[in-house]
């Protein structure tokens, strides 16, 4: 073979390589098994624990305030003092409700004076007008100031209680037992009519306080029992009945403030006190996944099984019983104990081979 004749084979042979578009010495490298993440399915019973925590509230709690307002001289109270009914909370400086209490007083006995004198003028005429001694209009003019007096000492009687009941409002007082959890003046202050001098948390219940998520709105049947342990000491425990929903979600958190009535709590159960709530709610059986597990076959709920024995992965049909914020329930299509895929779950495909986290190539 000539110089030539070996030059032209060695570029035939070149050209058919670069044709085929692989080199004598490449072989078609077999697939990587691609490294995924999985988890092991788990059994779901009928139903769920759902825990919340929140804290210990008074049922009702009480803005006591004057219904007059004045410069304030006492308040003989402080946040966390224990009070009875009639307990003295707050006074105001008397001095101008008292001056009215005696000028009213002063009214009241001059009216009783002028009554006095129109029911002498009255038996007179009444008397005289018997013995045909005066006209009948002498009698109807004697009655009608009679009654005009009357009522002046009505209308002086009623203005001397108004003014008694303002003094006694200066005095401001506990009308039921609880201890004082916040307080709105200081001595010296000039309050208004309606403001709160001192904020009272009744004796008569305590609430465990909690804030809801908007998927537990609507979930827990009327009347559940809702069992509530102090959060320091799980021992000490009570139970109760949600006694109020707000109907509105609060603007920053979402979230919805129940409160459950407790029911004899224990002592150690403070005002302010940490609790922890739960309650079993009812729910759908089946078998608990990751949300991330979740794809789609032919547009509906699907999950990449692995085969243990090949290594491999199957796309199985499930159906969905019920979604949560990062997990789901299956009801149908799952076994307890298979490993499902979650993660990577867009770049897999039928049968091909995967390898486990902890597994050694």
């Amino acid at each position: 073979m000539t110089v030539r004749q070996f030059l032209t084979f060695a570029g035939l042979a070149a050209a058919v390589l670069l044709a085929s578009g692989c080199t004598p010495e490449e072989e078609e490298a077999p697939e990587a098994p691609r490294l995924v993440r999985v988890v092991t399915v788990e059994p779901e019973e009928e139903g769920r624990t759902v825990s919340l925590t929140g804290t210990v509230e008074a049922k009702r709690e009480v803005d006591l305030a004057f219904r007059v307002g004045g410069r304030m001289t006492e308040r003989p109270v402080n946040v966390g003092d224990m009070l009875e009914a009639g307990t003295t909370v707050a006074r105001l400086d008397p001095i101008n409700e008292q001056n009215a209490l005696l000028s009213a007083n002063a009214n009241l006995a001059a009216a009783e004076a002028r009554l006095v004198e129109a029911q002498l003028d009255f038996d007179r005429q009444s008397h005289l007008y018997e013995r045909n001694v005066v006209a009948r209009a002498r009698l109807d003019n004697a009655s009608q100031v009679l009654r005009s007096a009357q009522s002046a000492v009505d209308d002086a009687q009623a203005r001397s209680d108004l003014a008694q009941t303002r003094l006694d409002d200066t005095e401001l007082r506990a009308d039921a037992p609880g201890t004082v959890i916040a307080r709105g003046a200081e001595i010296g202050e000039i309050v208004q009519p309606g403001q709160m001098i001192v904020r009272v948390a009744r004796d008569d219940g305590r609430d465990a306080v909690f804030d809801a998520p908007a998927n537990l709105m609507g979930t827990v049947p009327p009347y559940t029992e809702i069992g509530i342990a102090l959060t320091m000491d799980p021992a000490v425990t009570a139970s109760g009945r949600i006694r109020e929903v707000s109907p509105q979600a609060d603007a920053t958190t979402g979230t919805f403030r129940v409160r459950v009535g407790l029911d004899n709590p224990p002592p150690e159960m403070r005002l302010g006190s940490t609790v922890t709530g739960q309650v079993r709610l009812g729910g759908a059986a089946g078998v608990i996944i990751p949300a991330t597990a979740l794809t789609s076959l032919d547009g509906a709920p699907a999950v990449w099984v692995v085969d243990p024995a090949t290594s491999t992965v199957a796309l199985r049909p499930v159906e969905v019983a019920e979604h949560r914020p990062s997990t789901v329930i299956v009801a149908t299509g799952l076994q307890s104990g298979e490993l499902v895929v979650t993660a990577g779950v867009q770049a897999l495909r039928p049968g091909q081979a995967v390898r486990l986290p902890d597994a050694r190539s």
